[in-house]
């Protein structure tokens, strides 16, 4: 008898603790926190190096002129493996079914590989159809809620009939924020990851009145602020602005 309690007793807590592991640790099971290894980039970043090298040119697929620059110039990773620069698409690629768009930033001067969220990507796009469908069915009223910043709104979910989306930062873990302008274009916040960041910098260290905060938070990192406008510090805080 005393062996058969001791066994359940054992049971109790395996379970405990695979529930407590689940509770801690829920975010490490969500697809846009299984970031590929640095030596997937590294070997991509090699491979576009090389390509650029032998032909003057990016391996990039055709953009529009307006498509944002965070999501701009996308590798082409067919192009490359029918070009015999490349084995195998990586397993993290979009083209592998991965969760991620590997894209070139600086083109013009020193091409640097990074990835785009296509989870945060696809999360936006469907707050984005809500606000849409609640526009088009209201006379074009949108769902603002209170003022984010000057030329922005929250979004009053309560509106749409869905709860806050937890969108997490591929910066900083946290949940990001979402917000809208006047046309009811959808946008994430990342205030706060670039205050974090411009914190990060010291005391002395000098930015530009005119500077784009979100450069901050791309050379600090393998990727993108995806779905997002730029910023400018004002009155020492980071501020949106329309482009």
């Amino acid at each position: 008898m005393a062996g058969l309690k001791r066994s359940a007793a054992a049971v109790m807590i395996v379970l405990m603790m695979s529930l407590l592991a689940g509770c801690l640790y829920p975010e490490e099971q969500k697809a846009q926190n299984q970031r590929p290894p640095k030596d997937v980039l590294i070997n991509v970043q090699s491979v576009v190096d090389q390509y650029q090298k032998d032909t003057g040119l990016l391996p990039i697929q055709n953009s529009e002129a307006d498509t944002p620059i965070y999501e701009k110039h996308i590798i082409d990773f067919p192009k490359l493996q029918r070009m015999n620069y490349l084995s195998d698409i990586p397993a993290a690629a979009y083209e592998s079914g991965g969760n991620y768009y590997f894209l070139i930033l600086n083109e013009d001067t020193d091409p640097v590989v990074k990835l785009m969220s296509i989870v945060n990507f696809q999360q936006i796009n469907d707050v984005q159809s809500a606000v849409k469908q609640y526009a088009d069915s209201h006379n074009g009223e949108q769902p603002a809620g209170e003022a984010a910043y000057p030329d922005f709104w929250r979004i009053d979910y309560g509106k749409l009939n869905k709860k806050d989306p937890d969108i997490i930062s591929m910066f900083s873990g946290q949940i990001l924020s979402t917000m809208m302008d006047a046309k009811g274009n959808v946008y994430l916040d990342y205030g706060a990851d670039i205050m974090s960041a411009v914190n990060g910098l010291g005391a002395d260290a000098k930015l530009e009145a005119e500077q784009d905060l979100r450069s901050l938070l791309v050379n600090g990192s393998d990727f993108v602020p995806v779905k997002s406008v730029i910023y400018r510090l004002v009155n020492g805080e980071p501020q949106a602005f329309l482009e």
